[in-house]
């Protein structure tokens, strides 16, 4: 434990000398107030301290004391449904100690020490057991069960295990090693934030991450245990796109970092998500979500902690076996405050300002995604996908953030603010975005959903850009100088525009798709253009082919329910037919 004074305060930059003891992030407490920082630099005795706490009325002189161990997050039953900030402790606890402003200095325990868990044992004495074993479990929510593994670099014989109420500190079992010494397991690990949770084998993602969103589903999936990208201007509705993920992906865990961004959002989240049902348990979606508050007026250096505290929660889920969805909103903000770190050091800046280290960083974050095996015996298989928001000044894309972010990730959901000043939502631009997953989960779509399903993608894909290559020829010439196979390529595209790629995410039939529900949406969009173009064939008014009644009905099967829509799409089918019959009979073509 080293001990030095102030010697320099530069807003959350402190420099301390007399620390020579002291090694690289390193914990730290500075000042009488005891305020938490984190050595980020060492010149011979003088450290270079983040302060994660605001630091006006620091002073030279002032004590700094270093705690010996690395940041690190408290990891164990407690964590589902907590609110903390970016460095885990829990804003709810604060609340209740101090009040609604927070104090400097707070010191608080990020899980629970009083609150008394169930332990069921699954293992047995006398069993040998190592790193990352399921040795018992606790229900840590209705709908998560919290599994208690071997800590990481501890193995031997169970020596005791036992049933029964334990807090987080106490001890559940006893493990002899080789060399006959008894290393105690509690409910409780820790590990440091800035190194990623080891695992036995990463694998290829091949399984789509369902998100019940149509544009992201149907023509830019991302896998699970992929990286994503949300880039998007002010107000094109990414934190709204960010909100519909953590409530409908298919993931058993849901980790939200609100990091940087403004604090009514963060209240938004706080307001909806206990009000939110779980789709598949019908329990609060809280229930299974953790959420890390660092809002634009919180300490700036609190950002940067706060991405890793919550990466570092989800790779621990993931260990357990589950499929963890991690959104952190935004990376822009987190980068900004690396900039601020950057410029106090006096480091040589880069391209805008930014640190010359900036695409490592992120390299570094975006890495610790994945679909890996766990350690232990068992081989558990568990995702970890992360979905991460850009903001961009200005929407402008050739920015420093968003391009070294396009380096990293393999989907990209371009919004564009066009598309959200004209209500449509979301405001994905379907020419702009991509996905690299599109190849390696069209055989899970195939299988799991119909042989057919690749090829109307890719149809879908190829009327959105022929609409893109007409309208260029109808601003310069006008739509009568369009023939009519065209103008029903621009009246499908519309179709699939307002019919299919639009979403309600406050309606409660349109909010989430099933991907039954979707195949069978481009269905009908797809019929009505192979009906039309066939009718136009054989000598069709154009006009009257646009202006079909059954369009309509077409138009509203979204807000058709899951359990009506196979009935609806059958009449509507059926109408279709007729109606087409019925043109071409009475025109007598």
């Amino acid at each position: 434990m080293s001990k030095g004074t102030i010697k320099k305060v530069a807003g959350p930059l402190v420099i301390a000398e007399g620390m020579r003891d002291a090694s690289m992030f390193d914990i730290v407490r500075v000042s009488d107030q005891r305020l938490i920082g984190e050595i980020i630099e060492i010149h011979g005795d003088e450290a270079s301290i983040q302060v994660y706490e605001e630091t006006s009325g620091l002073g030279p002189g002032e004590p700094v004391e270093s705690i010996g161990v690395p940041m690190s997050v408290e990891l164990g039953p407690g964590l589902m449904g907590n609110i903390y900030d970016g460095i885990q402790r829990p804003l709810n606890t604060i609340l209740e100690q101090t009040g609604n402003n927070l104090k400097r200095g707070v010191e608080v325990p990020s899980l629970d020490r009083e609150r008394r868990w169930h332990f069921v044992p699954t293992a047995q004495p006398g069993e040998v057991v190592e790193a990352g074993d399921i040795i018992g479990t606790v229900q840590e929510t209705e709908i998560v069960l919290h599994k208690i593994m071997v800590p990481y670099g501890m193995k031997g014989t169970v020596h005791s295990i036992n049933e029964g109420e334990y807090t987080v500190e106490e001890m559940v079992a006893t493990i002899k090693d080789e060399n006959g010494a008894v290393n105690e397991i509690g409910l409780m690990q820790k590990w440091p934030v800035r190194v990623g949770r080891p695992y036995k084998e990463k694998k290829a993602p091949a399984m789509p991450l369902i998100t019940g969103q149509r544009v992201i589903d149907t023509l830019f999936p991302i896998a699970k245990g992929g990286v994503a990208a949300v880039p998007g201007p002010f107000g094109s509705g990414k934190t709204v796109v960010q909100h519909q993920l953590a409530k409908w992906a298919e993931a058993d865990i849901v980790v939200y970092i609100g990091c940087g961004e403004r604090g009514n959002e963060m209240t938004d989240v706080l307001n909806e998500f206990p009000e939110l049902k779980d789709p598949k348990t019908g329990e609060s979606l809280m229930k299974r979500t953790v959420l890390i508050a660092n809002t634009s007026d919180m300490p700036v250096a609190a950002r940067e902690a706060s991405i890793y505290t919550g990466i570092t929660i989800a790779e621990y889920f993931r260990d357990m076996g589950y499929s963890v969805a991690l959104m952190a909103d935004s990376t822009s903000r987190w980068a900004e405050a690396l900039r601020e770190m950057s410029g106090r050091l006096e480091e040589m800046p880069g391209e805008e300002g930014y640190p010359a280290y900036l695409g490592s960083r992120l390299a570094q974050f975006y890495e610790r995604a994945g679909y890996v095996v766990s350690l232990g015996k068992e081989g558990r298989e568990g995702a970890l996908s992360v979905i991460g928001a850009v903001s961009p000044p200005g929407g402008d894309l050739s920015e420093p953030v968003a391009q070294a972010t396009l380096r990293i990730v393999k989907v990209f959901w371009s919004l564009d603010a066009n598309l959200a000043y004209r209500r449509h939502f979301p405001a994905v631009n379907w020419l702009t975005s991509y996905s690299l997953y599109t190849d390696t989960t069209s055989k899970w779509f195939n299988s799991k959903i119909n042989s057919d399903w690749t090829d109307l993608r890719v149809r879908l894909m190829r009327l959105l850009q022929d609409e893109a290559e007409l309208e260029e020829i109808v601003r310069l010439v006008g739509m009568d100088a369009v023939s009519a196979a065209d103008r029903l390529k621009l009246e499908a595209a519309r179709s699939i525009r307002e019919d299919f790629l639009h979403q309600d995410a406050f309606h409660e039939a349109d909010t989430y798709t099933p991907l039954e529900k979707q195949y069978l949406m481009i269905k009908l969009v797809l019929s009505y253009y192979d009906a039309a173009v066939t009718a136009l064939d054989k000598g069709a008014d154009i006009e009257r082919l646009v202006d079909l009644p059954v369009r309509e009905r077409i138009g509203r099967y979204k807000y058709i329910s899951m359990d009506q829509s196979k009935d609806e799409y059958d009449n509507i089918q059926i109408e279709l037919s007729n109606q087409i019959q019925e043109m071409l009979q009475k025109e007598d073509y």
